[in-house]
């Protein structure tokens, strides 16, 4: 049995153009898939090219996370809708801290999602952390 209900690409406004065809996010019936996303700040107009939040692993997971955020909201979701984040990590030693950052900022999440954590090395130089999400809308 097939599902006919379209599939929609999401793009939230003040994202960046990403680097190949894909897109930072798409519906289909009451699923939302988040695609990997790093820690780049608001795209301005004119602007030559994607900026970093910041060097740091605090800076970045939080811009990160705010990045996930807008994809889920310009889905029609929010952070209880997720069902499956996966956070991936250039360096082993960031695993405390990152947890240290996640616990805080999903401290009022009702349920928490399910997580994996990989140590990925594939990332543009001087990115630390993507973080990707899976949404089901009620």
């Amino acid at each position: 049995m097939s599902d006919n209900t379209p599939k929609t690409a999401v793009t939230p406004a003040g994202h960046t153009t990403p680097p190949a065809k894909f897109s930072h996010g798409v519906r289909k019936g009451n699923i939302l898939q988040v695609a990997g996303q790093v820690g780049f700040l608001p795209a301005e107009p004119g602007q030559a090219g994607p900026v970093v939040a910041g060097p740091t692993l605090r800076e970045q997971t939080l811009q990160t996370l705010a990045n996930v955020r807008s994809v889920l909201e310009a889905g029609g979701a929010s952070w209880e809708d997720v069902m499956m984040l996966r956070v991936y990590l250039t360096d082993t030693d960031h695993f405390a801290e990152m947890n240290e950052i996640w616990n805080d900022y999903f401290a009022d999440l009702k349920e928490a999602p399910a997580a994996r954590t990989t140590v990925y090395v594939g990332l543009p130089k001087g990115l630390l952390i993507e973080i990707d999400a899976l949404a089901v809308l009620g």
